[in-house]
């Protein structure tokens, strides 16, 4: 391959693999939800929850300083983390990975003091109180990761489904 080639697709595959925040935003607002970025300042937390149709509807949360310095509290479901298990106490995989001093990426739905519904919305189509939502990890470099909220298996607990 040639030098000039060989660099085209290295610059591509970089453009690929990685988010940028701008775009982010953008599929945030999109998606009906608001964006916000920030390090965590306080570890995951398990919160029991009430239960619908025999499963938990138990939540995470954590503090997050924003980038506007303000300490948010994020109320992250756990029936959307792909480890999440039935019932179970605890805060669920991948959510359990996330540690003080990360970085964060959300989209969901503000509330007085922090943000929650930063999880996907089950395919229905997006508003502001129920957007399609997100919460990724980003990396030292600048890289965001994956939606940490993207499981779908518990979507037939809302009557819509």
């Amino acid at each position: 391959m040639k030098p000039f080639a060989l660099l085209s697709a290295a610059v591509l595959f970089v453009t690929l693999s990685t988010s940028t925040f701008a775009d982010d935003a953008a599929d945030c607002k999109a998606a009906g939800g608001s964006m916000l970025t920030g390090q965590v300042v306080s570890p995951p937390k398990f919160k029991s929850g009430m239960f619908r149709k025999g499963v938990e509807l138990s939540h995470t949360h954590l503090n997050l300083k924003g980038s506007d310095n303000k300490t948010y509290d994020v109320a992250i479901d756990n029936v959307f983390a792909s480890g999440y298990q039935k019932n179970k106490k605890g805060v669920p995989a991948p959510l359990n990975t996330i540690k003080v001093g990360d970085t964060l990426e959300l989209c969901g739905a503000p509330f007085p003091g922090g943000i929650h519904w930063v999880h996907n919305n089950c395919g229905d189509t997006p508003t502001k109180s129920d957007p399609d939502g997100w919460i990724k990890k980003v990396s030292a470099d600048g890289r965001v990761g994956e939606n940490l909220e993207l499981s779908q298996k518990y979507c037939y607990l809302w009557p819509h489904h």
